[in-house]
């Protein structure tokens, strides 16, 4: 099979990532550009990841033919840069949020309504969260009335939280309170800190309510990094919960069950595959099977190898992973959070115009 072929709109930290991805499994995907304005970045580019750099998009699909483009550029940026390569009729893979406020992702979607365009939310991909959801699918917890998720900001919580419940545009109450604590600083984007430092890291807390389910936002902004600001997850249904990694469930009404997931890995002791994910299980179970191995990822980028695979399918065949429509409703209830935790007042979401109920 021929690799799936794509170029990229942007040269940023999340752009690297897609050129990580490819460069590691070169026979399956292939990178055929990607865009800089700035002319020394995109020599450096071409030196670091032997591909194409171009000053424009338009100087990009001019001299190349990909299966689709990935919009990895700011918030700000983005909707028009979507509106572009769209316009132009070319399936787009939008790396960032669609818009910034409201206003913009109505815009944005009456522009590009009935395009090729998807949203490379990662997190659902991940493969512990993927195991989850494979078990909320099984229906080994039942019908799932409640998720708690801490382990992402904004848009890519709120996602996690959805599909956990299987909300999709349903309106939504909503709550939100803040609250600013003292914690030593840890690791960034560019690696450990130099020293010791103590900031003031501001936890936010969420609360959605839709018909009959409950949905909480929990995300201190020191999390993504930190080794000492831990991810957690609760998620409950009528005949079990999963806490983090474990499973409590009912076998029948008095035997209950507590399992946890178990990762399947090579290269440890004696093992000469190299280092990588075979599955997840949950008992004798597979719960998420890696389709990249052997290759060496990291989860993250198993996810976003699957966002590139899943991109493809959606051009080929128009299965959608991630839709634009998913996407603005995502960040319409960031925004609306925020209005909450501004505010101090429960706020009521409405029906949107990308609403597909």
């Amino acid at each position: 099979m021929d690799p799936i072929d794509f170029v990229i709109v942007g040269s940023g930290w999340r752009a690297e990532f897609f050129l990580r991805v490819a460069a590691v499994m070169p026979d399956r995907f292939r990178c055929l550009g990607v865009t800089s304005r700035d002319a020394g970045k995109r020599a450096a580019l071409e030196a670091t990841w032997e591909v194409s750099a171009y000053a424009t998009p338009e100087e990009m699909l001019n001299a190349t033919d990909p299966l689709y483009a990935i919009s990895a550029v700011s918030w700000d940026a983005n909707p028009d840069v979507i509106k572009r390569l769209a316009g132009g009729g070319m399936p787009v893979l939008s790396e960032t949020p669609p818009a910034p406020d409201v206003d913009g992702l109505i815009d944005l979607y009456a522009s590009v309504k009935g395009a090729k365009v998807q949203v490379a939310e990662q997190y659902h991909l991940r493969p512990m969260p993927a195991a989850r959801l494979a078990t909320i699918r099984d229906g080994t917890l039942g019908e799932v009335s409640q998720a708690q998720v801490s382990a992402a900001h904004g848009y890519h919580g709120i996602s996690m939280i959805r599909k956990c419940l299987g909300v999709m545009y349903e309106p939504a109450s909503i709550s939100a309170c803040a609250f600013a604590c003292p914690v030593v600083a840890g690791p960034g984007r560019e690696g450990p800190p130099a020293a010791e430092r103590i900031i003031e890291s501001e936890q936010h807390i969420a609360r959605f309510q839709w018909d009959g389910k409950l949905g909480v936002l929990d995300f201190d902004g020191e999390q993504y990094f930190s080794g000492i600001r831990n991810n957690r997850y609760l998620i409950r249904g009528t005949r079990g919960e999963i806490i983090d990694d474990t499973v409590a469930y009912l076998e029948d009404f008095k035997t209950p069950v507590s399992l946890t997931y178990a990762r399947q890995t090579t290269g440890d002791e004696g093992s000469l595959d190299g280092n990588h994910l075979v599955d997840i299980r949950l008992g004798a179970r597979q719960v998420y099977r890696n389709p990249y191995a052997p290759a060496r990822l990291s989860e993250e980028e198993i996810a976003i190898a699957t966002c590139l695979d899943a991109m493809a399918a959606s051009v080929r065949n128009g299965t959608d992973f991630y839709p634009m429509t998913e996407a603005c409703q995502d960040h319409y209830l960031v925004l609306m959070y925020q209005q909450a935790l501004k505010s101090g007042k429960t706020v009521q979401t409405q029906r949107m115009p990308w609403d597909q109920l």
